[in-house]
């Protein structure tokens, strides 16, 4: 049997150290989308499959980001699963202030109106069935309607701090 590594100095909890670790976690990357007066929408890495019976997801999303407003009045959203194609899709869905459906973003008007990106390896739109309070963000829970996963290619992952390719 081998010795098993020393471990670190433990942290007391703190932003800091959270986002530390999880900068650990690879995680796919999402794009989730609304109507309102115009189309929002924001990267996520935190989507979740809830259930399959129902079919439901989740998601985080920051109380003061610009999206929240939309998506806290919302009945439907779109969730799009990013492949590894699609850094800058990712990168302007992330950044703040960006024109994130401006001419360089293939989207049209889908189901229950709710913006659905081109391109994208599986799309779903869903009803938001609830959103929790979470310290400084919101957990939306929503219920799939219809989606599509047939889009080509491979996952898009974000790992420390950077979006990446998956590998084999």
């Amino acid at each position: 049997m081998t010795a098993s590594p020393e471990l670190g100095t433990p942290q007391l909890a703190s932003p800091d150290l959270l986002r530390s670790v999880f900068r650990q976690h690879a995680a796919g990357v999402a794009v989730i989308t609304a109507q309102g007066e115009n189309p929002v929408g924001f990267t996520a890495t935190s989507l979740n499959s809830v259930a399959a019976e129902p079919p439901l997801i989740s998601f985080g999303v920051g109380a003061s980001s610009s999206s929240w407003p939309i998506i806290a009045r919302a009945e439907h959203i779109g969730v799009h699963i990013l492949g590894e194609h699609q850094h800058d899709l990712a990168a302007t869905f992330a950044r703040s202030g960006a024109d994130r459906f401006g001419p360089a973003t293939s989207w049209r008007a889908g189901p229950e109106g709710v913006p659905v990106l081109d391109g994208v390896l599986a799309w779903l739109v869903c009803r938001i069935i609830n959103r929790v309070p979470a310290g400084d963000h919101r957990i939306v829970i929503a219920e799939a309607v219809v989606g599509d996963p047939v889009g080509a290619g491979r996952p898009l992952l974000y790992h420390q701090g950077r979006f990446n390719a998956l590998r084999d």
